[in-house]
């Protein structure tokens, strides 16, 4: 690189409690922990944060925290990795955000989120997102729509790069892809949701996640769309057409924050220079060498890690 990436990130930050359980437990039925719970840093916009800096990018975040212990500590975390934490706002009163996550033994989880602080994110988040320039702007959806909304208005008339996460995917979706993000980054469940499909036809498939990607594409977004798919890579769509990327064989321990890993390593490959297809496939790489890893930052990879688990060749 000519000189090193700047990502800035406005999202979440959350304390993860995750129980690995034998299996998923089925609505309704209580399934007893293998192991003890363990207590992390997570929260996705946290968690793209840390991936885009372990991967070379110069990274501001901006989010909203309590005015508690893990409010502290999740700063305190975020700072340690040499991200600019300026942007972050200890609102008093408010409670951190917490999510609670069980893991499967294939690595399988199910997540469910107290967004506290992070549901405060507004106008002044916004502000501090732009406070510093970058290369690329990362916006995921445990914030509120009004905040990615305006954010995505205010670098659309400042021409920044942005890069859009709809996970999960928030009432009002369409009126946010009208805002034209350059880039909108889903899985196959949320694929399904923004297009409109049934909840019980996700495009878990290559051939069928092209589809749903090119239909993205042609709407009212106009950019980049990528559909995620674990294991079997990625589909890329946009004005050139639609592409499979393969995915990265590895064995998956949790894969807890392996869709930030691919997030974070998207916006770096693409403030970096990359094109749009070398990108998905560098991101497709750090999001298989995170799932071989336990934890959501925990799991985050540095440029060797994703060598050693990958084989490709990460550069930044």
């Amino acid at each position: 690189m000519a000189q090193r990436p700047r990502v800035t990130v406005l999202g979440s930050l959350n304390t993860d409690i995750s129980v690995p359980v034998p299996h998923l437990p089925a609505p309704g039925e209580t399934v007893l922990a293998a192991a003890a719970a363990t207590f992390s840093a997570g929260g996705k916009g946290a968690n793209q944060a840390v991936a885009a800096a372990r991967l070379g990018a110069a990274v501001l975040m901006a989010g909203c925290l309590g005015d508690d212990d893990f409010g502290a500590r999740l700063r305190a975390g975020l700072a340690a990795e040499g991200i600019d934490v300026a942007g972050l706002r200890a609102i008093p009163g408010a409670v951190s955000g917490l999510a609670l996550i069980t893991v499967d033994p294939a690595g399988e989880n199910s997540i469910a989120v107290a967004p506290g602080a992070n549901g405060l994110a507004g106008a002044a988040e916004v502000a501090a997102a732009f406070a510093e320039p970058c290369d690329a702007l990362v916006l995921s959806a445990e914030i509120p729509a009004a905040a990615l909304a305006a954010a995505l208005r205010q670098a659309r008339a400042g021409r920044v790069r942005t890069v859009l996460n709809l996970a999960p995917v928030p009432g009002g979706a369409a009126a946010l892809l009208a805002e034209g993000p350059d880039w909108l980054v889903v899985n196959a469940q949320e694929a399904a949701a923004v297009a409109g499909q049934p909840a019980d036809d996700v495009p878990d498939d290559p051939a069928r996640a092209q589809a749903v990607a090119a239909t993205l594409a042609k709407g009212p977004a106009g950019g980049q769309v990528v559909v995620t798919l674990g294991a079997a890579g990625a589909v890329l769509a946009g004005p050139s057409g639609t592409a499979v990327v393969p995915g990265f064989a590895v064995t998956a321990v949790d894969t807890v924050g392996a869709g930030d890993a691919f997030v974070g390593a998207l916006a770096v490959a693409l403030a970096s220079g990359l094109d749009p297809a070398a990108a998905v496939t560098a991101a497709c790489a750090a999001g298989a060498a995170a799932a071989t890893r336990r934890g959501a930052q925990e799991s985050m990879p540095r440029p060797d890690d994703v060598r050693a688990a990958t084989g490709f060749p990460w550069s930044a």
